[in-house]
């Protein structure tokens, strides 16, 4: 830190104190004067010398800081939801102080322990922040002083706060991490339960919002749940990677104390064991940047899911309704019903990927090791995360409260959309599809020029195209055939729905979360 401005207050020893002395008259002031200045002196030098002695750094600076600069510079109003994993990594790291010889055992056993009273305080709501609490490192550390003595001034040996955030992050991301997963597991086990329950109802699918060809609803559930797997599964590999320990690494060179870093490790649960390397680990932010990134595209998924629900939600389709507890009504028109929830979570990915952008921004441009830049991710760490984890819920609950209308469904579906089988049944006869395709189209435009359904068309008519035509062509025109005959793997056939419904529930069972 430089200092910009020379501090022009009297400092004690340093500087004679002009007031003392008549410039004019070159008078001696009178001594009660003296006396009463000099004292003003002392305060303001020692009010100054306290007010370094709360900060962790303080002891290099003599002038006071600018309150603006307080507040600019302070992360405590939001870093302070990390204080319960500030409080578990300061104990580890008292008992690795004390297992280097650094600590005695009651000294260890006096910090932890009062670590223990900081977190009860945290805990009943009752913990006081004080002035000089610039951050949730600061504002423990002080309370732990007040409680147990001197001996809490030990506790930051070896120990910077720049291996000490980042290890705060990651405990407190991890944790999220896991109630995130498991919320992300409800909502695919709500998902599952759903398309097995409602295998039969048949519905349009579609491509670039066109009719397509015919599918089951269930399908459709199972496509997004398909998608939610993924997201489940990056999670699942990054756990590992929030969770290795920066601790022990020092400012940026190392801990000169011998702490055993694994012991740190294995009291925490890092399950990614240690950094391994001590210039790294305090600039390393990569484990935020993939949580956010894995926030991103799970929004992306919910996103687009709430787009079909918001599109067959509304009137000119019907296929399904939100429930009330997750829809609002209109202040004018009366007969509104608003997917409001669905919107929100559409608008919401839009938000966090621009968090994305934003933690990729402050960190590209920051050089090794720690730089003050990185406290500009927290904030957006942080919403991340509660928006996510509200995103699932909501998400959860609107997709075991739908209600779905099979009769709307059904009407969606027409026989134009049948094209596609008309051309197959030509393909189980011998003639090549690239032909058979030109000749389903050739009987589409027949049938749009006389104004009438594809299914309308007669035996006699199609046999004007390809002779190959016969009787059977009648069973074309079932939309249950047309989403049995996909029956491969991962298809629309009922059977290849609960199959992909079994599938995901292996893997929610091998991937269960041990509370």
């Amino acid at each position: 830190m430089r200092a910009s401005v020379i501090d022009s207050r009297p400092q004690v020893g340093v500087h004679p104190a002009p007031s003392l002395v008549n410039s004019k008259a070159r008078k001696v002031v009178p001594s009660r004067l003296l006396q009463r200045q000099t004292m003003s002196i002392v305060q303001a030098a020692t009010q100054q010398t306290e007010a370094s002695e709360k900060k962790l750094w303080g002891g290099r600076f003599t002038g006071k800081t600018d309150p603006l600069m307080e507040k600019f510079n302070e992360s405590l109003p939001f870093d302070k939801r990390m204080w319960a994993e500030d409080i578990r990594g300061s104990q580890a790291y008292a008992k690795a102080l004390a297992k280097a010889g650094i600590l005695t055992n009651d000294e260890a056993k006096t910090i932890v322990d009062g670590l223990s009273k900081v977190a009860e305080e945290w805990q009943a709501g009752v913990f006081v922040i004080k002035q000089g609490d610039e951050d949730i490192h600061t504002a423990n550390e002080r309370r732990l002083t007040e409680l147990v003595g001197a001996v809490g001034g030990k506790l930051h040996t070896g120990r910077s706060r720049n291996d000490q955030v980042a290890t705060d992050t990651r405990l407190w991301l991890h944790g999220q991490m896991i109630v995130i997963r498991q919320a992300l597991h409800e909502l695919i086990r709500v998902a599952g339960d759903r398309a097995e329950a409602e295998a039969d109802v048949l519905m349009p699918g579609f491509t670039h919002l066109q009719p397509a060809m015919t599918v089951r609803w269930s399908h459709w559930i199972m496509c997004h749940a398909s998608s939610w797997q993924r997201d489940d599964m990056r999670l699942r590999d990054l756990l590992p990677r929030i969770a290795t320990l920066p601790l022990g690494s020092g400012a940026l060179a190392g801990n000169p104390f011998g702490v055993d870093r694994q012991f740190i490790a294995k009291e925490l649960g890092m399950e990614g064991g240690v950094c391994p390397n001590s210039m790294d680990a305090v600039s390393d932010r990569d484990y935020v940047l993939e949580v956010v990134f894995f926030s991103a595209v799970l929004l992306t998924h919910l996103s687009r899911w709430a787009e079909d629900l918001i599109i067959y939600s509304s009137g000119q389709f019907g296929f399904v309704q939100c429930s009330d507890a997750y829809a609002t009504g209109s202040s004018l028109m009366p007969q509104k019903k608003n997917p409001d929830a669905l919107e929100l979570i559409r608008g919401k990915a839009g938000r966090v990927q621009g968090n994305l952008a934003g933690v990729l921004a402050v960190v590209k441009g920051t050089p090794t090791t720690y730089n003050k830049d990185f406290q500009e991710c927290w904030e957006m760490m942080y919403d991340t995360v509660d928006t996510v984890y509200d995103c699932v819920r909501i998400a959860t609950g609107v997709m075991s409260t739908l209600s779905i209308r099979p009769d709307r469904m059904m009407k969606g579906l027409s026989a134009d959309m049948l094209a596609t089988d008309l051309a197959e049944y030509l393909v189980r006869k011998g003639v090549p599809f690239r032909e058979t395709h030109h000749i389903s189209g050739s009987a589409v435009r027949m049938a749009e020029t006389r104004g009438c359904a594809l299914s309308d068309l007669t035996v006699k008519d199609l046999q004007s195209i390809h002779p190959l035509f016969s009787d059977d062509v009648v069973q074309v025109w079932d939309f249950n055939r047309s989403a049995e005959m996909r029956d491969t793997e991962g298809g629309a056939s009922k059977r290849s729905v609960l199959e992909q419904v079994a599938k995901m529930r292996k893997y929610m069972a091998a991937e269960a979360i041990k509370h």
